[in-house]
């Protein structure tokens, strides 16, 4: 997933970032309400990991703005507040969950792919197509009996393609989910993972097309519908 982390904790913040894009994350860090509305103009994210107390304001005002202007990004809000008060008001402001300072990183990361789980309709940890199954809390990709070594990078792309099968995307929102800003890839990065992909996955259950003009679109065997 493509996250946004808003933390003005500089410790806080790297640790997470750190944490996060070992498990084939990617990590955009802001440390103000000002650096945050900067980067949701100009990136999509997936998920936003937003502190409550910032130097210039409120994580609140941030996320009354977001929802305000209808956006559906996911947010988990992030306060040393141990009140009820205070988490009632974070999940009726419109955040999908709360964590309270300190933490355990190993909460973060569950609590990111239970949010990701809700919000692409599933039950549980594993994301399956035929014989391809995926545990998004292990990170584990298994082909049948048979475990597939992915990279990091492929892990992500598998659980793009695996999330939202049926669907046409584009390889500009698969290039913005899998590379920073920072980071020197082209769009024919997006071709190159998509290769590697297909050739190690030892199954006939997911195929993934190549629409010329369009983008990517996955789908189990059979179950294929034109774009």
């Amino acid at each position: 997933m493509r996250l946004l982390i808003v933390e003005d904790a500089e410790d806080v913040c790297d640790a997470i970032a750190e944490s996060l894009s070992r498990l084939g994350h990617v990590c955009d860090k802001a440390r103000t309400l000002a650096d945050a509305r900067q980067f949701l103009g100009v990136q999509p994210f997936d998920l936003m990991i937003l502190d409550i107390n910032l130097p210039d304001g409120s994580g609140y005002d941030l996320l009354k703005e977001i929802r305000a202007r209808g956006e559906t990004l996911a947010v988990i809000m992030l306060t040393a507040r141990l009140g009820v008060d205070d988490r009632v008001d974070a999940l009726d402001a419109g955040a999908d969950d709360y964590l309270v300072k300190p933490f355990d990183i190993r909460e973060l990361e569950a609590r990111l792919r239970a949010v990701a789980r809700r919000r692409h309709g599933e039950t549980d940890a594993i994301l399956e197509a035929g014989d391809i199954r995926f545990n998004t809390a292990t990170r584990q990709v298994t082909v049948g009996e048979q475990i597939c070594e992915l990279t990091r990078r492929e892990q992500s792309l598998l659980e793009i393609l695996l999330s939202s099968r049926g669907r046409v995307i584009a390889k500009e929102e698969l290039h913005s989910r899998l590379f920073g800003l920072g980071e020197e890839a082209g769009l024919n990065a997006v071709e190159l993972y998509i290769a590697r992909l297909r050739k190690k996955l030892p199954s006939a259950s997911l195929e993934i097309r190549t629409l010329r003009g369009l983008g990517y679109q996955a789908f189990v065997s059979g179950t294929a519908r034109r774009a």
